[in-house]
């Protein structure tokens, strides 16, 4: 009679813990969202370090969100800073769970770095299952009073001179773009920290304007009110509904190929703050989820919350992201290259 081989007491302890522990990860896997978070604890990890304004408003967005998920579950935020948020794209992507328990959120330019082909960017921003983004912090270009240009036309006959703040600086990177891309006729002064720095600079007449977010001038309302800081126009193509009568620079784009380039550089705006899941999270646990961040952000206390601290939580839906994804990716390649020429450091 033929001796069947035999298993270790040892061996089979192993194997029987293997096969249970399993048979457990399915059952998770297959549970019904509303189910599995119940008294779950979530980790959502930050790409920027403690009170950048992606730091403030995920832990606002973790403070409401477990009220608007069935089971009411804990959310901390843990902050991964390295490599302007890479760190934590790759790791939310690649290595953490895969069962809605782990969510990120990370630098608006990470879609497109990846495009440009920044080497260390393991994640595919077209497998995220995107929750939506909170801000949308649209770019503005202003001029102080006494500056010779009054109007964007007057950009393509007289110079006007603005601060920068680095060749990955907003401040440096649009008035670089439009004299690119526009024949615009700003003359950039480098050296500046950052637009608080360069409206300061603007105020002693050392340069005639700055171009920066939006939400950089939420602190300028007298100057603006006053008429000493105006804004000259918007670099978005999607207007902003605080500023719907400043004029979009897009007005000045008259071929496809002007309009490609400052959409693939510009689209990071329109990422806001994003948020997501890695790939392969059951479906239902997505939709959940994405219903949980839609109804968080509307929710009354969050908003008081946020406008007390003056923090832009105004929601971009995750259709639009993935749409806005879909577009990056269709950019010519030729395209990015000639971005990549001009703006190498893109942030």
């Amino acid at each position: 009679m033929p001796q069947r081989a035999m298993i270790p007491i040892a061996g089979r302890s192993i194997a029987l813990a293997l096969a249970f522990s399993l048979v457990a990860a399915s059952a998770a896997h297959s549970q019904p969202a509303a189910e599995f978070y119940k008294a779950k604890q979530l980790r959502l990890i930050v790409g920027h370090q403690v009170g950048n304004d992606y730091d403030v408003g995920a832990r606002l967005l973790a403070k409401h969100l477990p009220k608007h998920i069935p089971g009411a579950p804990t959310i901390i935020v843990q902050n991964m800073v390295g490599a302007a948020s890479v760190a934590a794209v790759n790791y939310v992507y690649g290595q953490a769970p895969k069962d809605g328990t782990v969510l990120g959120t990370f630098s608006r330019n990470i879609p497109s770095q990846k495009l440009m082909g920044q080497a260390n960017i393991e994640a595919d921003p077209r497998r995220f299952n995107w929750l939506g983004a909170t801000s949308y912090p649209g770019r503005v270009c202003t001029v102080w009073h006494t500056a010779p240009v009054k109007t964007p036309d007057d950009l393509f006959t007289h110079e006007l001179i603005v601060g920068g703040a680095g060749a990955g600086s907003a401040p440096s990177i649009l008035p670089s773009v439009f004299n690119h891309v526009l024949g615009t006729k700003f003359r950039v002064v480098e050296g500046y920290k950052g637009t608080q720095d360069i409206v300061l600079a603007v105020e002693r007449g050392e340069v005639q304007g700055v171009c920066a977010s939006f939400g950089q001038f939420r602190s300028y309302d007298k100057l603006i009110a006053d008429g000493k800081l105006r804004f000259l126009f918007q670099a978005e193509e999607t207007p902003m509904p605080e500023i719907a009568s400043v004029p979009s620079i897009y007005k000045y784009a008259t071929r496809d190929e002007q309009r490609q380039f400052m959409r693939f550089v510009f689209s990071s705006t329109e990422f806001g703050r994003p948020y997501f899941l890695p790939p392969e999270v059951p479906a239902d646990r997505v939709a959940l989820m994405q219903a949980a961040v839609a109804a968080a952000v509307k929710d009354p206390e969050l908003i008081a919350e946020a406008e007390k601290i003056r923090l832009d939580m105004s929601f971009r839906p995750p259709a639009a992201l993935q749409e806005l994804t879909a577009k990056l990716y269709a950019t010519p390649p030729e395209v990015i290259e000639a971005v990549k020429k001009l703006v190498p450091n893109l942030q």
